[in-house]
């Protein structure tokens, strides 16, 4: 049965648009944006508590996210978006942020750069869990290949063995992964920037605590560079940044978009070299390279998309 123009799903792009292609360039939208939260997280935590950088960006982000819902009045998730919802909150407002923030108290943000090099096996996994879509044993021979590299590396200048940030990270990597593919998934139907919204929303009473709590015990006193780096965090990150990332997963697939990600560790090295002065090592470099590749060719490889359109 044909889909009338006005009856086609809100995340579907007009007729004669490949969804594919699209959704890959919202996808490497947010990537962009996304590829410089480690070096603003290394930035703010370096004058700010990692709690409060973790949690308050989210807080400085749901206001906004409020003012936006009201100003285009937006009806309220139904019943059963809540859990899905509180998923995308858990993985992507709460674990990722507060699991990265403490990891980069005591890690070079090139070397977290690396670590989550991992993201797009990690997300093509969640997304084949919670959409239904099936890569090919290629795409995942590919990207088990190059997330095994990536544990060597850690590893390797880890001095022989994992450090508790990078465990950390890892940590960050599966709630991130969670988060991206439950909000893909949902995005198909309320659309991208509401689900972050919505989330934020939602999530902000809780985190409300926590954040308080500290800004009780240690106040706000930070450089202004800190200031800059929970700016962006707040702003970019937490916000903005879903607008882009939730709707291209929601249009060209949680597992093919989800591969947009093999470029952000060349940006993230960029952004670390640039703003904080980093020394990047050939080791880096060359790891970064080869994880490219490999999740370039498993790119390459087929994914059969579920019929799944909530």
């Amino acid at each position: 049965m044909s889909i009338k123009p006005s009856d086609r799903p809100a995340h579907l792009p007009p007729k004669g648009i490949d969804p594919e292609t699209l959704g890959l360039a919202y996808g490497f939208l947010g990537v962009l944006v996304f590829s410089f939260t480690l070096p603003a997280t290394r930035l703010a935590v370096a004058g700010l508590d990692s709690t409060f950088v973790g949690l308050g960006r989210a807080i400085v982000a749901s206001l906004l996210a409020a003012l936006l819902l009201k100003i285009t009045r937006q009806p309220l998730p139904a019943q059963r978006h809540l859990s899905s919802l509180f998923i995308v909150a858990a993985g992507v407002i709460i674990g990722f942020p507060v699991l990265s923030a403490w990891a980069m108290r005591s890690l070079p943000a090139s070397h977290g750069a690396i670590v989550l090099g991992i993201l797009p096996l990690a997300t093509a996994l969640a997304g084949a869990f919670r959409t239904g879509d099936r890569p090919s044993v290629a795409f995942w021979l590919c990207s088990s290949l190059g997330s095994a590299i990536v544990v060597v590396f850690t590893v390797m200048t880890g001095g022989g063995v994992i450090q508790i940030a990078d465990l950390a990270l890892l940590g960050a990597v599966a709630a991130a992964a969670i988060g991206y593919a439950e909000g893909g998934r949902l995005s198909r139907e309320l659309g991208g920037w509401q689900v972050i919204c919505w989330a934020l929303v939602l999530s902000a009473p809780v985190l409300a605590v926590p954040v308080a709590i500290v800004v009780t015990q240690q106040g706000l006193h930070a450089s202004w560079s800190a200031w800059l780096g929970f700016g962006y965090l707040s702003l970019f990150s937490m916000f903005l940044g879903f607008f882009a990332w939730y709707h291209g997963l929601a249009i060209g697939g949680v597992a093919r978009v989800s591969q947009m990600q093999l470029l952000q560790p060349f940006l993230t090295i960029f952004a670390s070299v640039l703003f904080l002065r980093e020394r990047v090592t050939g080791l880096t470099i060359a790891t970064a390279l080869v994880v490219v590749a490999l999740v370039f060719l498993g790119k390459k490889a087929p994914i059969a998309r579920s019929g799944d359109r909530i």
